[in-house]
């Protein structure tokens, strides 16, 4: 972390679980850690772009939904069942090709 483009670190103290720890020890035992410090900046970086991975899922399923009912309010609306037999044949295609 920095904080006006000065590094520094935090000092944390955590339990991990058995498997945890044997998860730590058996990255650590294929070299490509140094140390454990290193094991966890990567689940971090991971754990990161996860997150992100996730807004971008939740921000574009919320544009689909005000697509969806804006497109309602227009009334460019089907019925369920016309829904049901055209995602039935869309499938259908699908597994044909």
């Amino acid at each position: 972390m920095s904080v006006v483009g000065y590094a520094y670190a935090i000092n944390m103290n955590m339990t991990l679980t058995p498997d945890q720890e044997k998860v730590v020890q058996d990255l650590l035992a294929t070299g490509r850690f140094s140390n454990i410090s290193e094991v966890i900046q990567a689940a971090l970086h991971l754990l990161q772009e996860d997150n992100c991975a996730y807004q971008v899922w939740i921000d574009e399923t919320r544009t689909k939904i005000d697509e969806g009912i804006a497109s309602l309010e227009r009334g460019e609306k089907i019925d369920g069942e016309t829904f049901v037999n055209q995602l039935l044949a869309d499938l259908q295609q699908i597994e044909e090709s």
